[in-house]
């Protein structure tokens, strides 16, 4: 089997013969060689799409994404010290809306830039944050200093917690294991907020993670779930 994955100009090639990928190598650089030369990098350990997929164990890989958490911890408007850590994303007020004033148009745009970028991050090697930044996305039109604030706690979480990676690994292909629950009227505007993890069986690691606000109210958490 010759798998491959796109991402736009993005390609991923495997095969358990290092032949194949040397024949489709050829064959792109044939093929697009006028546009310029297809860069290939070949190994257990290279770069894609910001993620660094580590293959150098056998029967797992290890997604990290260290290099661009420390650089939103540099892009970041508030300077954060090696000290200023945390051991969780949230705190319990996660789901309340909050007290203070509105964020002014430059502090906004910094709090949905950073949402964003830590998005892109929970997506494919930290879903640990998952849930902070489902919450944090209800609030990017209307941001308030609370809402800053539990963006804070996030990057001081991420801030002592940069070398963490997401290890996927699977028993059995053909056995699929998901674990699906909702906490009922979390939401200011009392919609439930749903949590799911998929994983193979007898392997680790959550091959795919929801954690979303539900879009309709129900009446009780039978319901909601």
């Amino acid at each position: 089997q010759h798998t491959l994955l796109f991402h736009v100009d993005n390609l991923k090639s495997s095969h358990r013969d290092p032949k194949v990928n040397d024949q489709f190598d050829m064959w792109l650089n044939h093929k697009h060689s006028e546009h310029g030369k297809v860069v290939s990098h070949r190994g257990k350990i290279y770069d894609y799409l910001g993620m660094e997929l580590d293959y150098s164990v056998a029967g797992k890989v290890k997604i990290g994404m260290i290099k661009y958490v420390k650089n939103m911890l540099e892009d970041f408007p508030e300077k954060l010290k090696e000290t200023d850590t945390l051991k969780t994303p949230a705190g319990d007020d996660l789901f309340n809306k909050g007290q203070g004033k509105m964020l002014k148009t430059k502090r906004a745009e910094e709090y949905h830039t950073m949402v964003a970028k830590s998005l892109f991050l929970c997506k494919r090697a930290r879903p640990d944050i998952q849930p902070t930044i489902a919450v944090l996305c209800t609030r990017v039109k209307e941001p308030n200093e609370a809402d800053w604030a539990k963006l804070v706690r996030m990057m001081k979480y991420l801030n002592g917690t940069t070398q963490l990676r997401l290890t996927l690994s699977a028993g059995n292909l053909h056995c699929i294991k998901w674990y699906v629950d909702a906490s009922f009227a979390v939401h200011p505007d009392y919609k439930s907020h749903t949590g799911a993890t998929m994983s193979f069986e007898d392997g680790e690691g959550a091959v795919q993670s929801v954690s979303r606000k539900q879009k309709l109210n129900t009446r009780s958490s039978t319901e909601s779930e």
